[in-house]
């Protein structure tokens, strides 16, 4: 007897999380929509899913752009009838702080990390109601615990922690299951497409001080080994997709458990400033 396969779409997947989960998926059976912005660069997507046997479909799609949403999803539709599974992984990063970022700057993140969120969420919904499907949302550790110098990258996180949790048991009520991926530091292309030289002298005004020490510590917890690799936050997206009943909230590491839970402990708020304030005094 022969099954039809369960298809997941997935965004931002040139490089890193988004890479290593689409590959991920295909391995274990999924037929893996694998879409990004820039279908030039496909090059390392290509490699991975070659040399671990898979095959993808690859897809252009620019979360910001409704139009390239809706025609991305409505191919999938219209090529193979279902979709069983979205992954919102597509996001870009933002280093600055409120009194030097101009308000255009701050709207570009929300754009991106939260409309672009929304955007491949609505045009999906339909067809994964059809199929009792699964809504899953790479978000991150900063969007429970703003960070310094993130006011507008953990302000969209957040955005979309809170319009997720909201979501979640209305989605539910007809059959489709939704959760966020929350990793933490993550050894993959996201801190140098922030679009700044990390090492290189930032002039913030009377911040600099205080940002080169937020720089200094955010460039040792992003270095490869002491960060988690792609592939092991990939494997929270599979718990997601292949749980019988997937959490809402999937951290992916330990030290991620931890971190979050020291806001979901934390009534007054006191903990979490008294941790990040020492991360810039």
């Amino acid at each position: 007897m022969t099954t039809t396969p369960r298809t997941v779409l997935i965004t931002g997947t040139s490089s890193g999380i988004g890479l290593a989960a689409a590959v991920a998926a295909a391995r274990a059976g999924w037929r893996t929509v694998a879409t990004l912005r820039d279908t030039t660069r496909t090059d390392a997507l290509r490699k991975a899913a070659s040399d671990a046997g898979v095959e993808l479909d690859i897809r252009q799609l620019d979360v910001t752009d409704e139009v390239s949403v809706a025609a991305a999803v409505d191919g999938v539709i219209g090529d193979y009838g279902r979709l069983d599974a979205v992954v919102n992984n597509a996001g870009a990063g933002h280093l600055g702080t409120l009194e030097r970022d101009g308000i255009a700057d701050v709207r570009k993140v929300m754009e991106v990390n939260f409309f672009g969120v929304l955007n491949v969420s609505k045009a999906a919904l339909p067809h994964l109601r059809a199929t009792g499907g699964r809504l899953i949302t790479v978000t991150s550790v900063g969007g429970v615990i703003g960070q310094p110098f993130n006011e507008a990258y953990c302000a969209a996180k957040f955005a979309v922690e809170g319009y997720m949790e909201s979501l979640a048991p209305v989605a539910d009520t007809l059959g489709v299951s939704v959760s966020v991926v929350e990793p933490g530091a993550a050894a993959t292309e996201f801190v140098n497409n922030i679009g700044i030289d990390l090492q290189a002298g930032i002039d913030a005004g009377p911040y600099s001080g205080a940002l080169r020490r937020y720089i200094d510590r955010t460039v040792e917890q992003f270095r490869e080994g002491s960060a988690q690799t792609p592939a092991a936050v990939a494997e929270a997206v599979m718990e997601a997709l292949d749980a019988d009943r997937p959490a809402f909230r999937i951290q992916t590491s330990d030290w991620a458990r931890a971190f979050v839970a020291t806001k979901l402990a934390d009534p007054d708020g006191s903990a979490v400033q008294g941790l990040t304030a020492a991360w810039v005094a």
